[in-house]
């Protein structure tokens, strides 16, 4: 089968890891496989070095970025379409909502029999503004009339696509982001040697918390509940992974809670050190607000490590609260600040307070739940979905 698949950066991030590993096992399956790709612009890091380390032909679009500039988006449309005519491709495979829109509309200009396009998460939601939610809406029930199939990374996400108008229920599939299992069963051994890098003994109880220094992803409630558990308890550290623009005010929120020299900024991390981290670690604190299924908390899993996340996206289709993490209400818009990190520092202080019983609760991840994100496992689930949709021509899912 040849197969393109179309993403708008290639930093370091969940869509993009979920969408290099299923390229990777697609091609280790025999099929021609292809990825086009915007620059990995901004300081979140890169993975275009570990694309072109693929046995697959990736392909740069220059024009191809995040941010909304029609002049830009038209020639990046016009490049979409030219690189789709030379390739042929039998199937057209989207990721992200700027990609999914151009690449699915190029897809069908360029005459691709089948279009895909996964849901890693919906743009629009009770943070945006009116306007910017109607149009999100409004473009993206727009691309999934070009799409033959749409596929979710979670249950919950394939039904806030179904309620958005975006395709009935049953022509959304659900297919967990790809996860190897493998470096994980691997890095087990290396909780001592990470935790000597971080200048911590064992006696040292650390919060791990991975994600880009970006809006939505939690800091700004994670940093002052850490100051409150601190206070209690001088074992307590916190490790940040990750980077991103909103560094210098985070680093600069730690000084001004006390609390600076007990938290550790990595800064960028490559995904294959993430399976060792989260085993130095004694908890995962990921505290997402908009999430489709953050590959962290099945990471964790994979790590026997307890988590504690915001009951938002799919987080409730692998975190079972009391058993092996908290899952913990969203703080609504407009909450004061107090309110708001009361009761993650609560979760966090029962962590740290009895560390068997953390220790307990990783153990606690079920093995079946997890074998849901193997690789092989997902991309199986993606060439059915393939094979699906290039069976006897049917009609788009909407119209």
């Amino acid at each position: 089968m040849n197969i393109v698949h179309i993403i708008t950066r290639l930093i370091l991030g969940g869509a993009q890891e979920n969408t290099l590993l299923t390229c990777r096992e697609q091609d280790r399956l025999g099929h021609r496989v292809t990825l086009l790709a915007g620059p990995p612009l901004g300081p979140e890091g890169s993975l275009l070095e570990a694309a072109q380390g693929l046995p697959i032909q990736t392909v740069l679009v220059p024009s191809l970025q995040r941010a909304v500039h029609p002049w830009r988006d038209l020639v990046a449309y016009n490049d979409l379409v030219k690189n789709l005519r030379e390739i042929h491709p039998d199937v057209v495979h989207t990721h992200s909502s700027k990609a999914g829109i151009l690449g699915r509309r190029a897809a069908r200009a360029a005459g691709v029999p089948r279009i895909v396009h996964t849901v890693h998460g919906l743009p629009f939601d009770a943070r945006e503004g009116r306007l910017a939610n109607w149009a999100y809406r409004a473009a993206e029930r727009r691309a999934a009339g070009w799409s033959h199939r749409l596929i979710a990374v979670c249950a919950d996400m394939a039904d806030r696509a179904a309620e958005a108008g975006l395709a009935r229920r049953q022509d959304i599939a659900v297919v967990y982001s790809a996860i190897d299992a493998e470096p994980f069963q691997a890095a087990e051994g290396e909780r001592g040697a990470v935790r000597r890098e971080w200048g911590l003994g064992p006696d040292a109880f650390v919060y791990l918390k991975v994600a880009r220094l970006f809006h939505l992803k939690g800091h700004e409630f994670v940093l002052p509940a850490f100051a409150e558990v601190a206070r209690g308890y001088p074992q307590a550290v916190l490790v940040l992974v990750g980077e991103g623009v909103l560094r210098p005010r985070l680093e600069a929120e730690a000084a001004r809670l006390g609390v600076a020299g007990r938290v550790r900024f990595l800064g960028l991390v490559q995904p294959d050190r993430v399976p060792a981290m989260l085993w130095a670690a004694d908890a995962v604190v990921h505290a997402g607000l908009r999430e489709g299924l953050a590959r962290v908390l099945p990471q964790a899993g994979l790590a026997r490590r307890p988590v504690i996340a915001y009951d938002v996206g799919g987080a409730r289709e692998v975190v079972r609260d009391g058993e092996n993490g908290f899952l913990l209400a969203a703080p609504a818009p407009g909450t004061p600040l107090e309110a708001a990190v009361r009761p993650l520092a609560e979760a966090m202080r029962r962590l740290v307070a009895d560390p068997p019983a953390a220790c307990r609760m990783g153990r606690q991840w079920c093995e079946e739940s997890l074998r849901r994100f193997d690789c092989r496992e997902t991309t199986c689930q993606i060439m059915q979905v393939y094979r699906q949709v290039l069976g006897p021509r049917q009609p788009a899912v909407l119209r």
